[in-house]
């Protein structure tokens, strides 16, 4: 067997300076083609996220310590009162306030039974808006809101009438 012993290759001139800068031109290339491909990316997925729940405001009418301003009488109006409380953890705002069933009198009065009472409610959205702070109540007064007419029975004299509302409040 014979054997050979190999020469060093000699570079080529010129040749080591073109592979560097083929090499170096390629690595700025795949790095801006990398950096395009990152900024220029688009991509599909889902997300998620949890709403509280929110509470009912609740209505009452004259709870102790309220006290009305003005009387009913046939052919007057008279305010409406409102007791509106708020359990949240949030303010929220009263949007609109509408009338939700059939007027009637207090049990003491059960001969008034042609009350001739109607309820008008102010126009939604309420102007100016009424907010209720979280986890407090406040007492809403619609001025002249209640009216009588005179088709009204004299049983319903000095009688408390109960007129449901509802109220639309938003976050």
């Amino acid at each position: 067997m014979k054997t050979t012993a190999r020469t060093p290759r000699t570079p080529v001139p010129g040749r080591l300076a073109r592979t560097a800068a083929a090499t170096v031109a390629l690595c700025v290339l795949g790095g801006a083609g990398s950096a395009y491909a990152y900024w220029s990316a688009t991509g599909l997925g889902n997300g998620s996220s949890v709403n509280g729940t929110m509470q009912n405001v609740t209505v009452d009418a004259l709870v102790p310590g309220d006290t009305l301003q003005s009387s009913l009488v046939p052919g007057g109006t008279a305010d409406v009162l409102l007791r509106a409380t708020n359990p949240n953890p949030h303010p929220v705002t009263i949007y609109g306030i509408a009338a939700n069933g059939p007027i009637s009198a207090d049990t003491s009065h059960n001969g008034c039974t042609t009350t001739g009472v109607t309820f008008t409610p102010p126009a939604a959205p309420l102007n100016p808006p009424i907010t209720i702070a979280a986890n407090t109540s406040i007492l809403v007064t619609l001025q002249g809101a209640a009216s009588m007419g005179a088709t009204s029975v004299s049983a319903c004299q000095g009688a408390q009438f109960a007129i449901p509302v509802t109220l639309e409040v938003r976050k």
